[in-house]
C-alpha cells in the first residue's frame, strides 16, 4: 500500500503564523541576519503601512514563504524561512519590551504569540515557546529574550550575537520611528500581525519539504512586479526591437543584482527623482506606470526608457558605493555610504535627481544631504517623514542648474529643515551614548568629529579628505577613556563605580590600534602620556589644546576644546558639551535659540 504525501499551501498573517509552534532542526544553518537585513525588513513593512488611519482595512504586505512539516509532537519543523521567522519572533519580543518600557497598559496578544500552553494527545500540558531553535549555536538566547533575562554575558557564537543584535536593531528602530508614543508602536504591531502575510507551505514529511525548499523562490513577488513592467514594455515595442529591448533589460537586472538592491525600491526611487511624485507604495508602482504612460514616454519609446532605467541603476549602484557617476570615489558620497550603512537609501532620491549637475555643484548638494540626513537620524525623525521630504524636493533639485539655483534651494529647504531640529539635535547629542546608535553609525560620528579637527588644522589633503580612513580602517579603534572594565584604581580616580558614564560619547575617542593596546584598562593618570603619542588631534586634545586652522565655520568649536588633567563624571559631561558644539559646526546645525521676548516662533 502506497502513501501519498500532500502539500498544503496557506496564505497566513504573521499573527496567524505565531498561533502554531515551530522548531528549527539542529541540522539547519545558524541565524545569520545582520543589522542591515533586520532594518530592511522593518523599514519595508513600515513603508507599506498607511501613515494615518483610513477607511477600510490597510493594504496587505507579503514578505515571502516558509516551508514546514510536522515533527510528531504538535510542533512544525521549519525547513525554510528560519531567518525571517526568527527575526519576526525577535521583533515581537522587542515590541513587547518597548510597550512595557513606555508603561503601556493596553492589552495585546503579543505574549501568546511568543509562548503558550500546549497539550499532547494524552492530556499532558506544557509551556512552550512559539519558536524553538534546536541548533547548539543558539545557546538558548531566544528563550532568554522571551523571558527578559540578561543575555550579554552568554554571547559566544555568531547565532547568539546575531539574535541579540537583531533585538537591539528592532528596539532602536521602534524608538527612532515612534519615539515615546505607545499608540504608534501598537499601530505598527497591529499592522505587522494583521496585514503582513506569508505563504506557509506544509508537507507531510521532511523529504518533500526539503524538495520544496530547493525550488521555492523567496523573492518571487518583487521580481514578478518588475516582470509586469518588462511585459508592458515588450507590448509597447515593435517585434523587430525585441532583441534590443531584451539586451537592455538584461543589463538592468544585472546592475540591480550587482548592487544587491531590491528592484522595486530602485524603481520607486527612480520615479520619485524623475516625475515629481511625492508618495507611491511599491504595490502601486505598476498601476502608476500604466496610468502615466504618456508622461513617462515608454509607450512610444520603450527602449530609450529602458536605457534611462539602466543609466539610473548604474548611478544608483555607484552612489551606494560612495562613487560619482564616473566611477570615481567622492568624499561626500563616501561619507553618506558610511552613514547610511547597508539599509538606509532615502538620500538616493535626491542624488538621482541631481545627476545632471556638474561635479562641484553635485558635491555641494551631497554635503547638504549628508548634514540633513544625519540630523534626521540623530533626532529620530521617522523614516517615512524624511523620505517624503526628499521625494517632494526632488523636482526642485532637477530645476537646479547654477550655483545660485543651488544656494537658493539650500536656503529654502535644507537650512530651515536643520534649524527646525536644532534644539532636538543639541539635546540628543548632549546625551548621546554608544547604545543610542548602531555600531557603524557610532564609528561614523567619532570619525566625522575626528576628521573635522584634522581638516580644520591641515586643510583638505589626501590624508584628511576621506572619512573612510577614520571610520573603516582597522588602524583606528574606539577607546573608552574611563574603561568599561574598571579596576579599583580606575574607580578611585573616576569617583563613580556605577559604570553609567562609560558609554557616553564624552568618554569615547578614536585612537590608533597600537596606542589602544598600550592604553588598556589603566586609570586616566596613566593614560595621559599615551594620548600625546596619537597623531589624531581630537585624541591629543584630551591632554593638549589643538591648534586652530583656517576653516572659519568650525574654528570657534575647535577653540572650545579644552584639555583635562583629571577624569571624573564632571569631565565626561564637559567633553560631551564640547563635542556637541563641534558637532553643530560639523553638520551645520545652528545652536538652539530659546524662545523669549521678541523671538519669533
Amino acid at each position: 500500500m502506497t502513501t501519498t504525501q500532500t502539500i498544503e499551501s496557506q496564505d497566513i498573517t504573521v499573527g496567524g503564523v505565531f498561533q502554531s509552534f515551530y522548531s528549527v532542526p539542529n541540522y539547519q544553518r545558524e541565524y545569520v541576519w545582520k543589522t542591515a537585513q533586520v532594518e530592511q525588513l522593518l523599514t519595508d513593512i513600515l513603508g507599506e503601512m498607511p501613515a494615518q488611519p483610513q477607511e477600510g482595512p490597510p493594504p496587505e504586505y507579503f514578505i515571502g514563504s516558509i516551508v514546514v512539516c510536522p515533527n510528531g509532537h504538535g510542533v512544525l519543523d521549519l525547513i525554510d524561512g528560519q531567518q525571517r521567522m526568527t527575526t519576526l519572533f525577535v521583533v515581537l519580543c522587542a515590541i513587547r519590551d518597548r510597550l512595557e518600557a513606555l508603561g503601556d497598559t493596553v492589552e495585546t496578544p503579543v505574549h501568546g504569540q511568543l509562548s503558550s500552553q500546549s497539550m499532547d494527545d494524552w492530556g499532558k500540558s506544557s509551556h512552550r515557546y512559539r519558536l524553538d531553535l534546536q541548533y547548539e549555536d543558539a545557546q538558548g538566547v531566544l528563550a532568554d529574550l522571551v523571558g527578559r533575562k540578561q543575555v550579554a554575558g552568554k554571547l559566544g557564537t555568531n547565532s547568539a550575537e546575531n539574535i541579540v543584535g537583531a533585538h537591539a536593531t528592532a528596539s532602536q528602530f521602534l524608538a527612532r520611528e515612534f519615539g515615546d508614543d505607545a499608540g504608534r508602536v501598537r499601530a505598527f504591531y497591529a499592522y505587522l500581525i494583521n496585514r503582513v502575510k506569508l505563504i506557509r507551505i506544509k508537507t507531510d514529511g521532511v523529504t518533500k519539504a526539503l524538495k520544496i525548499f530547493e525550488t521555492v523562490n523567496d523573492r518571487g513577488v518583487s521580481l514578478d512586479s518588475m516582470d509586469l513592467l518588462k511585459n508592458l514594455l515588450f507590448v509597447r515595442t515593435k517585434q523587430v526591437e525585441f532583441g534590443k529591448l531584451k539586451a537592455v533589460w538584461d543589463d538592468l537586472q544585472a546592475e540591480l543584482r550587482r548592487s544587491g538592491e531590491k528592484p522595486l525600491r530602485f524603481l520607486r526611487y527612480f520615479i520619485f527623482s524623475r516625475y515629481a511624485v511625492e508618495q507611491l507604495r511599491e504595490d502601486d508602482i505598476y498601476d502608476w506606470l500604466k496610468k502615466n504612460e504618456a508622461k513617462v514616454g515608454f509607450g512610444t519609446e520603450a527602449v530609450p526608457f529602458a536605457r534611462e532605467l539602466v543609466a539610473a541603476a548604474k548611478a544608483y549602484t555607484r552612489f551606494l558605493a560612495g562613487q560619482g557617476e564616473d566611477g570615481q570615489a567622492r568624499p561626500a558620497l563616501q561619507s553618506m555610504r558610511i552613514l547610511g550603512g547597508s539599509a538606509a537609501r532615502q538620500h538616493l532620491i535626491l542624488l538621482l535627481a541631481a545627476r545632471h549637475l556638474p561635479s562641484d555643484l553635485f558635491d555641494r548638494l551631497a554635503r547638504e544631504i549628508e548634514n540633513l540626513f544625519f540630523t534626521y537620524v540623530l533626532t529620530r525623525e521617522p523614516t517615512r517623514d524624511f523620505e517624503r521630504d526628499f521625494a517632494r524636493w526632488a523636482a526642485e533639485v532637477t530645476s537646479v542648474h547654477t550655483a545660485e539655483d543651488l544656494e537658493a534651494l539650500v536656503e529654502r529647504r535644507f537650512k530651515p529643515a536643520r534649524a527646525a531640529l536644532a534644539t532636538r539635535f543639541s539635546e540628543a547629542f548632549g546625551r548621546l551614548g554608544a547604545k543610542d546608535l548602531q555600531a557603524y553609525r557610532l564609528r561614523y560620528v567619532l570619525a566625522k568629529l575626528t576628521q573635522a579637527v584634522e581638516l580644520n588644522a591641515y586643510g583638505e589633503t589626501e590624508g584628511t579628505r576621506w572619512l573612510g580612513k577614520y571610520a573603516e580602517s582597522s588602524a583606528y579603534e574606539i577607546e573608552h577613556i574611563h574603561p568599561v572594565t574598571a579596576g579599583p584604581e580606575c574607580v578611585a580616580e573616576f569617583g563613580d563605580g556605577s559604570g553609567t558614564m562609560t558609554q557616553r560619547l564624552g568618554n569615547l575617542v578614536l585612537v590608533e590600534q597600537g596606542i589602544n593596546a598600550a592604553l588598556g584598562n589603566r586609570p586616566f593618570s596613566q593614560k595621559l602620556p599615551v594620548y600625546t603619542q596619537s597623531q589624531l588631534l581630537l585624541t591629543r586634545a584630551i591632554t593638549e589644546k589643538p591648534k586652530v586652522g583656517v576653516n572659519t565655520r568650525i574654528n570657534a568649536a575647535v577653540s572650545e576644546l579644552e584639555s583635562f588633567g583629571s577624569w571624573t563624571p564632571v569631565e565626561v559631561e564637559a567633553r560631551q558639551s564640547q563635542l556637541s558644539s563641534l558637532a553643530r559646526a560639523v553638520w551645520d546645525v545652528p545652536g538652539p535659540t530659546p524662545a523669549g521676548p521678541g523671538t519669533q516662533a
